[in-house]
């Protein structure tokens, strides 16, 4: 058994906001941007529709960087940083090597799990004080 599950991680959402709850680039139109499909939309997590747009940006590393730069205010909050985790884990939820987002994606929670488990602990250690 790795060290990864064997960790506690606090998943607890502190923060929902209006979301689309499915953007990606096939429900963003240009030049004139436009968001399509919003037939899921309603409450969610903080920075579900940045990670899931950041997610789908993953196979090219420039825009995957652009979306984290442009949308890092709720990407960079812990919210974000779960949804983020919950976008890498439905992309590895069913492991298919032809997906060029695979390996991306595992580095990337691995990345998101770190921080995550610094933020959990030092939480944990105000929080004994």
């Amino acid at each position: 058994m790795n060290s990864r599950s064997q960790r506690r991680l606090d998943n607890i959402i502190r923060r929902w906001t209006p979301a689309h709850a499915d953007l990606n680039w096939a429900n963003v139109t240009g030049p004139e941007c436009w968001l399509l499909d919003w037939e899921d939309w309603g409450m969610a997590p903080r920075g579900l529709d940045s990670a899931t747009l950041w997610a789908s940006s993953l196979t090219i590393p420039s825009l995957a960087d652009r979306v984290r730069h442009e949308r890092r205010h709720d990407l960079e909050s812990r919210d974000g940083q779960l949804m983020g985790l919950f976008a890498c884990a439905n992309l590895l939820a069913y492991p298919d090597d032809a997906n060029p987002r695979l390996n991306p994606a595992r580095r990337e929670a691995d990345r998101l799990l770190a921080e995550l488990g610094t933020s959990a602990s030092s939480a944990q250690g105000s929080q004994a004080s």
